[in-house]
């Protein structure tokens, strides 16, 4: 059992930048690759980045957030970050972290491939 916890939210104006954490219990952590999702008022959850396990040599982004997230993770730690650059409005979105043993990569964005999910973190962002 992994429980995720996330901090990290809050108000930004656009153009600002926070960073994401996700705590992680138990000694397995390592072991599985970590996505951040989100989901807006009205909106379907969606796919924000992942990061491999272990050693985590393997990222990957949306098309809306490539160039302005970066995916991270300390095992040591038990602790995946997700640091956002240069927000938008439309960045607003309860911010989810979610933790998968055996996820073929291809199935990234499926929501049902994960087999844990943290409780979430609102981030605003103001125009």
């Amino acid at each position: 059992q992994v429980q995720l916890v996330e901090s990290g939210g809050g108000l930004v104006q656009a153009g600002g930048s926070l960073r994401l954490s996700c705590a992680a219990s138990g000694r397995t952590f390592s072991t599985y690759a970590m996505a951040w999702f989100r989901q807006s008022p009205g909106k379907e959850r969606e796919f924000v980045a992942d990061i491999s396990r272990s050693s985590g040599d393997f990222t990957y982004y949306a098309g809306s957030v490539k160039g302005r997230f970066t995916i991270s993770r300390d095992n040591a730690k038990n602790t995946v970050y997700l640091q956002m650059s240069n927000l938008l409005p439309e960045d607003t979105a309860v911010y989810y972290c979610a933790a998968a043993l055996v996820r073929p990569v291809t199935t990234r964005g499926d929501l049902r491939a994960y087999d844990y999910w943290g409780q979430g973190t609102q981030v605003t962002v103001s125009s």
